[in-house]
This record gives structure tokens, C-alpha cells and sequence, in this order.
């Protein structure tokens, strides 16, 4: 079976396991600590970056991007749209919701990993201004949801419970259309939200 190899915090790894679960394809999921560089990881993508998937034969794919459109490919399309405009919408929420986690993982490995006398705060403000803007984008115009999703929905849906995992109560505020979307996707597919970070 095909493994990926994950951190259950990391948005990209959520984004690529609720994909494959969406689109009914089976994964093993290994719990890898990407710091620590484990052989597992670095032989399979030599950036030492999750998610990474293993496939049976041993090839690795990684960047979760390159994950989703594999995944699709392999579902026959069930995570983009056939009609080319609706997939460039796709495909497009998809970049945007990977970007702000981007920016909020900026955020978050600039305080954890330099000394408190190091943290360098020009750079902090203007990973959350990049922060900021995508969210009010987002805030003014969610996607539309239903029962029937795509690769898109399910980034923002990562992305945003990265938020919330990390920023909670600090993004949320003046954002109450994008607050509502993130709970109808958690209402609308309890069986993805249930990979979502806690």
C-alpha cells in the first residue's frame, strides 16, 4: 500500500490525507518528525519535507501540490474539475490556502527555532500583513461549498485549522462568513474533518 509520510500539525500532510480519503484512495499513514530527519524520509525526498508519498515500487512523490494532482490523476478526476476554467478556481484556492500556510508557518518557525534576543519582528509583521490579506480576500468571498468538493476546498479547509491550531482567536475576529465556511465543511464531511489538527 502506498505510505505517506506525515506530521498530524503539518497543513500540507492534512491536505494530501484528506484527499486521498475523499477521493477513495487508500494510504498508510507514518507519523515521521521532519526535524529529526529520519532516513525514512530524506532517502524518499531528499528535502526532508512532508507529506512524501512511498508507492509500492518504492518511487516518491512529494510537494503536496504534485500529491493532489497525482491523487487526482489516479481517482480520474474526482479532486479537480474536467471543465478547464473551474479547475484554473480549483487550482487556484489550492495556491492560495498552501500560501497562507506559508506565511503562518513563517510565523511559527521564526519563534520556534531563533533565540527569544533573535526573533527578528519586521519579519513576523510582514508574514502576517501576507496572512491578513488572504484571509479578508477569502473572508469577502468564500468558495462555495456543498457535498460535492475539489482539491481547493480541502487546502482552505487544511489551511484554516492550521490557523486555528496555531492563531487561534487571532485570525478568526471581523471574519465571521470565512468562520462560518470552515464549520459548514467540518458539518458537511465529519469524515475529513476528522484528519483536520486538533
Amino acid at each position: 500500500m502506498t505510505k505517506v509520510l506525515y506530521s498530524p500539525a503539518s497543513p500540507y500532510s492534512t491536505k494530501v490525507r484528506m484527499a486521498a480519503h475523499y477521493a477513495d484512495i487508500p494510504l498508510e499513514a507514518v507519523l515521521v518528525d521532519s526535524n529529526a530527519q529520519p532516513p525514512e524520509l530524506v532517502n524518499a525526498n531528499p528535502l526532508g519535507k512532508i507529506p512524501t508519498l512511498i508507492l509500492d515500487d518504492g518511487k516518491a512523490i512529494f510537494d503536496s501540490r504534485v500529491i493532489t494532482q497525482y491523487l487526482n490523476r489516479l481517482s480520474g478526476n474526482k479532486l479537480f474539475p474536467r471543465n478547464a476554467e473551474k479547475r484554473l478556481e480549483a487550482e487556484q484556492l489550492e495556491s492560495i490556502a498552501d500560501g497562507l500556510c506559508d506565511v503562518l508557518l513563517a510565523h511559527v518557525y521564526e519563534r520556534r527555532f531563533r533565540p527569544e534576543e533573535k526573533i527578528y519582528e519586521p519579519w513576523l509583521d510582514r508574514q502576517w500583513v501576507k496572512a491578513v490579506r488572504v484571509l479578508d480576500v477569502l473572508n469577502a468571498a468564500p468558495p462555495r461549498l456543498g457535498k460535492k468538493l475539489h482539491g481547493g476546498h480541502i487546502a482552505l479547509a487544511a489551511a484554516l485549522a492550521y490557523a486555528s491550531l496555531r492563531f487561534e482567536g487571532k485570525w478568526e475576529k471581523g471574519r465571521s462568513k470565512l468562520t462560518r465556511w470552515q464549520k459548514r465543511f467540518e458539518e458537511l464531511h465529519p469524515e475529513l474533518a476528522a484528519l483536520l489538527p486538533k
